[in-house]
């Protein structure tokens, strides 16, 4: 149950967590809201993970990672994070690993492929019925003759 532990681990799916101790986070000053306090308070996370070298990823999550996440992860391998919505840094550090949590399980998500389907034979039909009688209604608005 240790390896599930919320306390020492962020667990992104039933089958990843990832050891807390592979996280760093850095405090750094934010902008915004907060007054003379947010001068001299560091209430922005941010939160660094290197991918390249975690052993809690396996060669296939790894590779679908550094794909899906290509923008987010530095030369060096690092994915960085960051939270300053809030004035607490203990707030914004839980929103910044929930958010780190929730980008990996979409990026190790493999979407269902796509099964082709026919166009049924009735709609087809259907659709060139359609087109007929537009086609009738057109023609008949073409300048009438008048017999004398």
């Amino acid at each position: 149950m240790d390896a599930m532990n919320p306390d020492t681990h962020v667990v992104v799916s039933p089958q990843l967590s990832i050891p807390r101790a592979e996280i760093d986070y850095r405090a750094t000053r934010a902008g915004g809201p907060g007054g003379q306090h947010v001068n001299t308070s560091s209430t922005r996370v941010e939160l660094l993970w290197n991918l390249d070298a975690s052993p809690s990823v396996n060669e296939e999550q790894r590779t679908r990672l550094r794909l899906k996440l290509r923008k987010r992860i530095g030369e060096d391998g690092v994915l960085r994070l960051t939270s300053a919505g809030s004035r607490s840094q203990h707030q914004n550090k839980e929103d910044v690993t929930r958010r780190f949590a929730n980008l990996l399980e979409q990026a190790l998500r493999i979407p269902k492929p796509r099964k082709k389907t026919r166009v049924p034979r009735a709609e087809k039909e259907a659709r060139l019925r359609a087109k007929k009688s537009r086609s009738r209604v057109k023609q008949q608005r073409g300048k009438v003759k008048l017999d004398e």
